[in-house]
């Protein structure tokens, strides 16, 4: 009855404590998130600064697999090559060794000095509770929020830790618990293969070492019982990071879980010589039967990582060689925007990160329906079949990627808790079917395009000149919407408004034109309505990009997101001069020479 007594307890305390670490890593990512993809895509141009960002990164965010998963995201999103995010990882596996440094507060003496018996769990831990109740429930601010979920989270993890190590008190008295770790004391390969397993049941390297460091609180165990259980549990994390890695990833993706594996294990094989070897030959022989305490523990697991992943270090190409020759390159057929099927639900992880993302792939997006939009154009001058194909086939990709990126927001909609964030969300939801909507456009110019070309008829040579003003109008502001995507540039922006009041005024006289061309008989009537289809579908592919314009605005401006239209009303009767000197230029370079074409 009292084993199962000590269960429970340990159980309870281990469920606290993994509960607390999401808690305070949620906060963290939340407090750092906006700065996560810069610093993973900046910092990372050679090994020695890929190993300190992975560090870092994980020692912010406190655990080694969220930072690998991250990375792998970010793989798939073409920001990192594999190169950099092996780097990262031997890095992720230092940084994770922090929260055992900070659980090691359990070793304060209460007889010390009073300042630090302050820091003391029991007591630094209802005090984390106390200030985390008061920001989430009382204050509720944004930046506050973040805070207290940090502080809830550090208490929460100590209570499950002071749980843990108060459940397992009473093993210290118990004979059957001493033989047992006799027993794994005389099989080193018995600890690794027990903190392996553990770890990938747990599915968590902290939460191991906090369990173990708990454990020492029995005052009975060993170093010679404690080392192979850390290294096994090293080797238990990694598995579980290629297990997440090799779900519906990129093959650099599953690359990278590989490298967590061979670096581990090539580091816990080297690590068992060198310890054999030390206590074969005698050195620090009373080390190896000395009892330890957490800080000891904490200790071994920093050395060991750190000083693994400082001797493979400048075997990085090495171990990218091997990951290469494990998971093999595959002919496949060449994939148009490849970034559009990057879009990994692993960034999710951090929603900062993954809102990011999800920007940069829309301007992608925006690109493929331009570049379908300008060659569906070039269809009305000398239809190709072939391209009829490849516009088709870039139509499927967006549609394809419509539906997973609608997907993709509403799971990343879930993370979203300031009103901020939720506007920045709302105007990128938006962006999606504005897009689609242009490479839409760009099947309707191919399919009038079609059908001149099946009659065998053209168009006149001044509706011909017409057009080529009017696309060639159309594709700037496709440029200046991509532009301001992928810059964010609120000039660029307010450049995008101006452009699309002049392509309304052209197309109104293009239509007036061709009305007096069919009065006249200088076009047919059925070539008449194909030109009058196309400039109706140019016009709305301007008007989806000043829609796109009044969306990136109101991620900066919550009164233009909520009511764009009376924005505009108001902009159009402005005395604003940036924006009538813009209408001014665009007007002498795109409706003057319409004015000037004979018809």
């Amino acid at each position: 009855m009292n084993t199962l007594l000590i269960a429970i307890k340990l159980l309870g305390g281990l469920a606290m404590f993994l509960y607390g670490m999401e808690v305070m890593g949620d906060g963290l990512k939340q407090g750092s998130g906006t700065a996560l993809k810069n610093v993973l895509g900046k910092l990372t141009h050679n090994v020695f600064l890929g190993l300190l960002t992975g560090t870092l990164v994980t020692a912010v965010i406190q655990s080694s697999t969220a930072t690998i998963v991250l990375t792998v995201g970010l793989i798939g999103a073409g920001i990192l090559n594999l190169r950099q995010a092996v780097s990262i990882v031997l890095g992720a596996n230092i940084g994770t060794t922090v929260t055992a440094q900070i659980i090691r507060l359990m070793d304060i003496e209460s007889s010390g000095p009073t300042l630090l018996t302050f820091f003391k769990p029991d007591t630094l831990a209802p005090i984390a509770l106390i200030i985390g109740i008061i920001l989430l429930m009382f204050i509720k601010k944004d930046g506050t929020k973040t805070v207290g979920m940090i502080a809830m989270g550090f208490g929460i993890l100590f209570m499950g830790l002071m749980a843990m190590t108060d459940a397992v008190e009473p093993l210290a008295e118990s004979q059957a618990f001493v033989d047992m770790l006799g027993y794994f004391s005389d099989m080193p390969v018995l600890g690794i293969f027990t903190g392996l397993v553990l770890t990938v049941i747990i599915q968590s390297s902290s939460a191991m070492v906090g369990i173990l460091q708990a454990l020492s609180s029995t005052g009975v165990m060993t170093f010679e019982l404690v080392y192979p259980i850390i290294m096994g549990i090293n080797l238990g994390t990694c598995v579980t990071t290629a297990m997440v890695c090799s779900i519906g990833s990129s093959r650099d993706a599953k690359r990278t879980g590989i490298v967590h594996i061979v670096f581990n294990t090539i580091g816990t094989v080297l690590f068992m010589i060198g310890m054999t070897l030390l206590r074969n030959f005698g050195f620090m022989a009373d080390m190896w039967e000395s009892i330890v305490n957490s800080g000891v523990i904490a200790n071994f697991q920093t050395i060991f990582n750190l000083i693994t992943a400082l001797v493979l270090l400048p075997f990085t190409n090495l171990l990218v060689k091997i990951s290469c020759m494990i998971v093999k390159d595959e002919e496949e057929e060449e994939e148009l925007y490849p970034e559009l099927a990057a879009l990994d639900r692993k960034l999710l992880i951090s929603p900062a990160v993954a809102m990011g993302e999800m920007e940069r792939t829309i301007a992608t997006m925006t690109k493929a329906a331009r570049d379908n939009v300008v060659l569906s154009l070039a269809q009305f001058e000398s239809y190709d079949a072939k391209n009829s194909e490849k516009i088709e086939r870039c139509e499927q990709m967006l549609d394809r990627f419509t539906d997973h990126a609608d997907n993709f927001l509403i799971e990343l909609s879930h993370s979203m808790e300031s009103e901020r964030e939720n506007n920045e969300l709302s105007a990128v939801m938006q962006c999606v079917p504005c897009v689609e909507r242009i490479g839409d456009y760009a099947t309707n110019f191919d399919e009038m395009a079609r059908k001149l070309h099946e009659s065998g008829k053209t168009f006149s040579e001044s509706a011909r000149q017409e057009l080529q003003i009017l696309s060639d109008a159309v594709a700037e502001i496709l440029r200046l919407t991509i532009h301001a995507m992928e810059t964010g540039s609120e000039q660029t922006t307010r450049r995008i408004e101006p452009l699309e009041e002049v392509i309304d005024d052209m197309v109104m006289l293009l239509r007036k034109r061709h009305t007096d061309r069919l009065c006249r008989g200088v076009c047919a009537v059925d070539t008449g309505i194909i030109f009058m289809d196309a400039l109706t579908h140019l016009e709305r592919t301007a008007d989806q990009c000043s829609d796109l314009a009044m969306l990136l605005l109101g991620k900066k401006y919550a009164e233009i997101l909520n009511n764009h239209h009376q924005y505009l009303q108001d902009l159009h009767s402005s005395s604003d001069q940036s924006y009538l000197a813009e209408i001014r230029n665009r007007r002498e370079q795109y409706l003057l020479p319409l004015e000037n074409i004979a018809l």
